[in-house]
């Protein structure tokens, strides 16, 4: 090769570096000038949130939060993503998002084939009554009802809460969930669309919707999210690479968040007008959404969610039990094969050490304690009370057993009981009738005497072991005065297998 010629090649590709460092080069030099002769010249950084509608994310993509972060020298911006969780937590996985919101439950489902991609660094609320199922009086008043008519229509918005509501009531009160006919609609509005206009017979919804159908006298609700305890939790989740890289970060964004939110605990009529004008809702259908949550302070998620105070009075791991409790929901649905969790440890996806400086910080352990829950105090009811009560459902409860014709609880009917006691904790608002029965043999009389032991033995466990109030229990027998209906071809062995049982139903105090 001639030596002109490679001063010619050589021309050439210095002129193409000076062309392209032109091109990439003075934009990055024009950011740099920007921000070094402006009020940004403090900012440390964007921080990107994967969210959606559902308003309990409201203060953290609150104006005064975005505020907050400014102040602090970040630039908040929240992303809503339709609730589209695959995308959002492939994003958190990716580093375009830097945390992310989500249910305990789309986590589990969304986040395993990531390998978890975030850890859980608070809880931001609990539904309580922001979702229901709602069915026509005429198909189904209780869920003991609902259980019996297999074929009836359901609606309900897939890969939401309206989903695990209706997977959790499915295991924990025996519904034939897999034998309805689930009408999967494209959010709660077009559910209640369909339920009013009797295209199905029940139906899944969160506020303002479920307002609207109890404003309808057809309608009744079967149950809502305001008499469960840990059932629908909403989390916050950051990346593992950012928590790693940017601790700073994640916590000056977790101190803004529970100041903002207890300026709006402090001041609920600003909340109010924030929302009402962010959505366009009416005051009244707002006053109905914000009523369905139950935000978590800061407080509440270092002594009731995350223990992360061990020095305090008490410091529960709520957190940890409502993520046990959406697998056991998951998988006893069929919706999951097995716990996805590794090695089933659920303290793999979260992380308390954020909440647990920020309390300490502010002095945790010398405020007021938050109330535990499912801590309700019931007031004692005469016969004439319990008569008035209202049926909710049937819990299930496998088999109880006994020592054979006694009332003495054998070690396979205390676990079964042990196991009810796990399901009667996320309904911490009803009391509970417990209904003994026997089999069609014997004497009458002994029969009814049996039972009626049995029904007191479960009680007395009940209270001893679990420490339930007294006054929320009430042990009944039927004796044989109440069998179940045959199944077709059902033998006679199978039959009388059935019928000695004790049936934990929930009754709620008003009608």
């Amino acid at each position: 090769m001639s030596v002109h010629l490679k001063a010619v090649l050589i021309l050439l590709v210095v002129g193409l570096a000076v062309i392209l460092g032109a091109r990439y080069a003075l934009p990055l030099l024009t950011d740099s000038l920007q921000r070094e002769t402006s009020d940004a010249a403090d900012t440390q950084g964007t921080i990107t949130l994967g969210v959606d509608s559902w308003i309990g994310y409201f203060p953290l993509c609150s104006k005064v939060m975005t505020r907050h972060m400014r102040d602090a020298g970040y630039l908040l911006r929240c992303e809503d993503d339709k609730a589209d969780y695959r995308t959002r937590f492939r994003r958190l996985k990716s580093g375009e998002l830097q945390l992310a919101v989500a249910t305990v439950d789309s986590y589990l489902l969304g986040g395993a084939s990531l390998d978890f991609p975030g850890t859980i660094v608070a809880v931001i609320d609990e539904s309580k009554g922001g979702d229901a199922l709602i069915a026509r009086r005429q198909s189904a008043s209780n869920l003991d009802q609902l259980r019996q008519a297999a074929g009836l229509r359901i609606a309900y918005t897939p890969a939401s809460p309206s989903e695990h509501l209706l997977r959790a009531l499915g295991s924990h009160f025996n519904l034939p969930v897999d034998q309805y006919r689930r009408v999967e609609t494209d959010g709660s509005s077009e559910a209640l669309t369909q339920l009013l206009k009797g295209d199905v017979d029940a139906a899944v919804l969160w506020e303002p919707d479920v307002s609207r159908a109890l404003a309808e006298p057809d309608l009744v609700k079967l149950m809502g999210t305001e008499d469960t305890e840990r059932l629908i939790v909403d989390i916050l989740l950051v990346g593992r690479n950012f928590s790693r890289d940017r601790p700073e970060a994640v916590r000056v964004l977790l101190e803004s968040y529970f100041e903002v939110l207890r300026l709006y605990r402090q001041h609920p009529e600003q909340l109010t007008a924030e929302v009402i004008e962010s959505t366009g809702l009416s005051e009244a259908q707002v006053t109905a959404m914000l009523k369905g949550v139950a935000w978590a302070t800061l407080s509440e998620n270092a002594l009731v969610w995350l223990g992360a105070s061990p020095q305090g009075p008490f410091a529960d791991e709520g957190l940890v039990e409502a993520i046990d409790g959406a697998v056991g929901i998951l998988v006893d649905s069929g919706t999951m094969e097995a716990d996805p969790l590794p090695d089933g440890d659920p303290y793999r996806i979260t992380n308390r050490q954020f909440v647990e400086a920020l309390f300490a910080a502010r002095g945790g352990g010398t405020r007021a304690q938050p109330q535990q829950p499912g801590t309700r105090e019931f007031a004692p009811l005469g016969d004439a009370g319990w008569a008035k009560l209202k049926e909710i459902g049937t819990l299930r409860v496998d088999p109880i057993s006994f020592r054979s014709a006694t009332s003495d609880l054998d070690y396979e009917g205390k676990r079964q009981l042990d196991q009810a006691a796990e399901r009667l904790a996320y309904y911490p608002n009803f009391r509970i009738l417990v209904k003994g029965h026997t089999g069609l043999r014997g004497d009458p009389q002994a029969n009814l005497e049996l039972s009626r032991d049995r029904a007191e033995a479960v009680v007395r466990y009940l209270m001893v072991t679990y420490g339930i109030d007294p006054d929320r229990l009430r042990g009944l027998g039927y004796g044989s005065s109440r069998p179940l209906p045959r199944k077709p071809g059902e033998s006679d062995r199978t039959y009388g297998y059935r019928l000695p049982r004790v049936e934990l139903s929930l009754v709620a105090d008003s009608l």
